[in-house]
């Protein structure tokens, strides 16, 4: 039997945030984990389209790339983390502990665009450069991020209106197992 949180005297789960630096270090290790989601995917998307050139069908790849992501992230989300939130301990969660369904996974996911939308819309109005566009990107990303240390738990935007929010996770250390066969 588990024991009920709200009980007297029952342990309740440690909702505090990870660090700002955790969580930006985090996400850049989920990029870099996404070059290969983004590489198979791509390679799946050419051979099933017969693709020839880079630039063919480039905004239905866009559109399958979304649908993939979106699979990903709200899989791993609904199972708790990602790798990269596992390799660095940390776990999505609702507001009050516990794990989130698929389908708060998935409007988590959704409202995680709001990372990357603002600066490619302005770019897209402006018309701007690829390094104009990068210094966008770059400049919105710092000023989202530090957005967190005005929310109350320190979460992102997104997290806040999606009702979910990162905790720390630690795991457990494993049980040692006794050696067998040796003697003292």
């Amino acid at each position: 039997m588990t024991p009920d949180a709200s009980a007297p005297g029952a342990a309740r789960p440690d909702l505090t945030a990870p660090s700002l630096r955790r969580r930006m270090a985090c996400w850049l290790y989920e990029g870099m984990l996404m070059f290969g989601v983004v590489f198979i995917a791509g390679y799946l998307f050419s051979a099933l389209t017969q693709q020839r050139h880079a630039l063919d069908n480039r905004h239905p790849l866009q559109a399958f790339l979304f649908v993939v992501f979106g699979i990903y992230f709200t899989w791993f989300w609904h199972k708790g983390q990602t790798l990269a939130q596992k390799t660095w301990n940390i776990r999505v969660v609702d507001a009050q502990g516990r794990p989130i369904g698929q389908w708060r996974a998935l409007w988590r996911y959704v409202l995680s665009w709001l990372w990357l939308l603002p600066p490619l819309a302005l770019s897209a109005v402006l018309g701007t450069s690829g390094g104009e566009l990068t210094v966008l990107l770059m400049g919105w990303v710092l000023v989202y991020a530090l957005l967190s240390r005005f929310h109350a738990q320190r979460q992102f935007l997104h997290d806040a209106l999606a009702g979910t929010r990162l905790v720390h996770h630690a795991q457990a250390p494993a049980p040692k197992r006794a050696r067998k066969g040796l003697k003292a």
